[in-house]
């Protein structure tokens, strides 16, 4: 059997170790590297890309912006940065969208989704592409994350012994409403107005719990409605579940899914009926980052969906 010619680029850091270490063990590929002293060198990368069936980007915006010039077009390429989740020409890698999956195998330049954004996105796009939720709805959007999104210098900041106490306490960002995942979350889920996004990142590694509230009266649906049409969208997907309406426990907590690459749906409703919060829970290394990158992959060269997969 011949193999596929994968390269990593960008392979230590936390994502690109993550989808390394994914693909170590398939007997479907061969991993390409590359030499630590031309780690850094735009043209020695892109040669080593060009040797490549696919090759995943695992670097910073501008890293990944520098170096696809110089990809041949055939090199099928998944980038995992903010760079082109929202450029034309570039697919939108949330398989469970309806007509992603369809896309993917004849992809050649695959955006993977945003964690938090993934969190939104599969709570709120549906619905308004369902015309469950209006397009002009104004979208409120939490979302609690462990400290392993921050990088390897968030990372060292939360272990380092000698720490800030503030470190101890959830830590609320981006309170100027400015944050990377908006364009995605905005464009995607094809509303007119940003969403007010709050994320906020906690003493704890891995895990993040996205919630989205909505008024009833103004969306103009009940809650049984919308989770239902929720459940009815996701039915059968390998990879995200949606429980009931009112399924939630009365706590949940945000690392739940830790170490897994699915997402779970919850839907609850206030006892008159008029407010309704939408919850999604996933790990935002796995469903919001490098198990999100590895499932696209699959697709995208006819493998099993759930092939190297933590589910």
């Amino acid at each position: 059997m011949s193999k596929y010619k994968i390269f990593v680029d960008g392979s230590s850091g936390t994502t690109g170790l993550r989808i390394a270490d994914r693909l170590a063990g398939r007997e479907e590929f061969t991993l390409l590297t590359i030499p630590e002293a031309d780690r850094k060198d735009v043209h020695a990368r892109a040669a080593v890309i060009n040797q490549s069936d696919l090759s995943f980007l695992c670097l910073p915006d501008a890293a990944a912006r520098e170096v696809l010039p110089l990809v041949d077009p055939a090199v099928r390429i998944l980038d995992t940065s903010t760079a082109h989740r929202t450029a034309p020409g570039w697919l939108y890698g949330l398989p469970e969208l309806h007509g992603t999956r369809d896309a993917l195998p004849a992809a050649t330049r695959v955006a993977v989704p945003g964690c938090y954004a993934t969190g939104m996105i599969v709570l709120v796009a549906p619905l308004v592409r369902m015309g469950l939720l209006p397009k002009d709805y104004p979208v409120t959007c939490h979302g609690l994350s462990g400290y392993s999104g921050a990088g390897k210098s968030g990372i060292a900041q939360y272990r380092d012994p000698g720490r800030d106490i503030a470190l101890e306490s959830p830590r609320p960002y981006g309170l100027t409403l400015s944050h990377k995942h908006l364009p995605e979350m905005q464009a995607v889920c094809g509303l007119r107005t940003t969403p007010v996004f709050c994320p906020i990142v906690d003493d704890y590694y891995a895990g993040m719990e996205v919630t989205v509230p909505l008024h009833l009266p103004l969306v103009g649906r009940s809650a049984r409605e919308l989770a239902g049409a929720l459940q009815d969208y996701y039915r059968g997907e390998p990879v995200i579940h949606v429980h009931p309406l009112n399924e939630a426990p009365a706590f949940l907590p945000a690392n739940t899914l830790a170490g897994r690459d699915s997402l779970d749906i919850y839907t609850t409703v206030s006892p008159d009926g008029e407010r309704m919060l939408l919850i999604s829970v996933l790990d935002n290394l796995g469903k919001g980052s490098s198990g999100a990158a590895v499932q696209c992959m699959n697709l995208m060269l006819g493998l099993p969906e759930t092939a190297g997969l933590a589910l």
